[in-house]
């Protein structure tokens, strides 16, 4: 089985392009509901982000997500310190979500693929792109947030120029090229990959 990375900028579509490779039957782990997921039951996150932010971190049990987001956007040093405690297990649990997967491929959809150190051990990574314009206005329409809280976040991901030379595919998602050829080419492509590997 070929284990194959999906990332891109914020507003970029990758959610979108997660959701067809589904229909696909391609299996898709969502790494950013993991790691949400993993930050309200894993007991040892827990602690780590209660001694980091305070009993505010949790109200109830869960997550303070407003609390936490206030945090570590006006203080990107506690946005590292975050993202050391939950990174690495997220790729954890990827992994041994990758060892139950029996398709020719699956996925992992994650945004910060390249800067949490993720994309190690993954056979390929799909890169999706958008003009910069149009994933500011996708990103303030989506999360009902100004421009430059858009722009804030951007500041905390690998320009998109740069991201896109890492990846082994492409999808532009830039509302002039139809998404869907895009990526049944890319699914015939994976099947041929990983139908060669297995016969080898």
């Amino acid at each position: 089985m070929l284990k194959v990375g999906l990332t891109g900028g914020i507003g970029a579509g990758k959610s979108i392009v997660a959701a067809i490779f589904r229909q696909l039957n391609a299996p898709v782990y969502d790494a950013d509901s993991s790691a949400k997921r993993l930050m309200n039951e894993d007991e040892n996150i827990k602690v780590k982000i209660i001694h980091l932010f305070g009993n505010e971190a949790y109200i109830d049990g869960k997550l303070n997500r407003s609390f936490i987001a206030a945090q570590v956007f006006a203080d990107k040093s506690k946005l590292e310190l975050l993202n050391n405690i939950v990174h690495p297990a997220t790729i954890k649990d990827a992994e041994e979500w990758f060892i139950k997967q029996e398709r020719p491929y699956a996925i992992k959809e994650a945004a910060l693929l390249f800067e949490s150190g993720s994309a190690e051990g993954l056979d390929y990574v799909i890169g999706v792109t958008a003009p910069i314009l149009l994933r500011l206005r996708r990103s303030m329409l989506r999360d009902k947030v100004s421009k430059e809280q858009i722009e804030d976040r951007m500041k905390n991901q690998i320009e998109d120029e740069i991201k896109m030379r890492l990846c082994d595919f492409v999808i532009h998602n830039d509302e002039k090229q139809l998404i869907i050829p895009q990526i049944l080419k890319i699914h015939k492509t994976l099947l041929e990959i990983s139908k060669e590997k297995h016969l080898k």
